[in-house]
């Protein structure tokens, strides 16, 4: 595979090796293909979840929030789920 590079990139990844972050250009692309990587797989969770939400919607499931206690309440909730989650994501590295 043959990918060409921006003068602002070939500039990046230079530097990085310069600056002992990475000692081959190999190694900081193999870097930023690993965090597509990741992101992309967190996009696939996150569309699989709205389709089973959109899911559960149909069905007639889930939650009416009327208030705006409501909502501030499924905030914090969905809050503290995420900052769950991100610890967990983070604990794995």
């Amino acid at each position: 595979m043959e990918v060409q590079f921006t003068d602002d990139q070939k500039a990046l990844v230079r530097q990085a090796i310069e600056s002992g972050r990475y000692s081959r250009e190999e190694d900081a692309l193999q870097e930023a293909l690993s965090l597509w990587e990741g992101r992309e797989r967190r996009r696939a969770e996150i569309l699989a979840a709205v389709d089973q939400a959109e899911a559960s919607f149909a069905r007639g499931e889930g939650r009416r929030i009327t208030t705006s206690e409501g909502a501030a309440q499924l905030a914090d909730e969905v809050k503290r789920r995420g900052l769950s989650r991100l610890a967990a994501e983070e604990n794995k590295r």
